[in-house]
């Protein structure tokens, strides 16, 4: 529990910082379809570190179990939350501005299924985090003309670091399980805002 509260207190702080850093500038430099991109990434990050570290730090007891719901839940949230600023520089073609819409339709789907039967269907929740996280493939050539080549590179990174990261979260047995599964996450989140920074700043300067 100490370990996973010290996980989430760092990347936590460095996400409320990163965050205040994007907007600021998307705030001064982007349009206003990218701003609202900013602010639902943003928000989207925010909201899954804070509630996964209150779950964590949570004493066991009833609350910890509502916790958990909503500590599962917010990972399909920073999922279609960190797709929204690269997808939404393409909504202009029919094919990005489904698969935009797709991916918020699935990570409500995922929040019904987690909040409403807990622990039933934990499997097919995981392989709908892999399938979200992944389903980019299918407009990875349509959005990379849209975006910097180092953008595309670091969102596949950080796809990788979460794809390992999950056999770590499914390795209960592990000592440190949950802390190591959480590391993966905080990186690959890390590297995920690396590559919304670039897509605005490459891009701006781009144009």
């Amino acid at each position: 529990m100490v370990a996973d509260g010290v996980v989430h207190g760092v990347g936590l702080v460095f996400a409320l910082i990163g965050v205040t850093a994007l907007i600021f500038y998307a705030t001064l430099w982007s349009s206003h379809g990218e701003l609202a991109a900013a602010w639902v990434y943003g928000l989207g990050l925010v909201l899954c570190l804070a509630v996964s570290f209150t779950y964590n730090i949570w004493p066991t007891s009833p609350t910890k179990w509502i916790l958990r719901r909503l500590d599962h839940s917010a990972i399909f949230v920073l999922i279609a939350a960190t797709y929204t600023p690269f997808l939404q520089r393409g909504t202009h073609e029919p094919l990005i501005a489904f698969m935009l819409a797709a991916i918020w339709v699935v990570a409500i789907g995922g929040i019904a299924l987690k909040c409403l039967f807990p622990g039933r269907y934990d499997r097919l929740a995981i392989l709908l985090y892999l399938a979200m996280g992944w389903s980019g493939v299918m407009v990875a050539g349509p959005i990379s003309d849209y975006l910097p080549a180092i953008t595309v590179w670091l969102i596949v990174i950080g796809g990788m670091i979460y794809s390992v990261g999950v056999i770590f979260h499914v390795w209960e047995r592990l000592r440190f399980q949950r802390a190591i599964w959480h590391g993966f996450v905080i990186a690959a989140a890390a590297v995920h805002y690396c590559a919304v920074m670039t897509c605005f700043s490459l891009s701006n300067m781009a144009a």
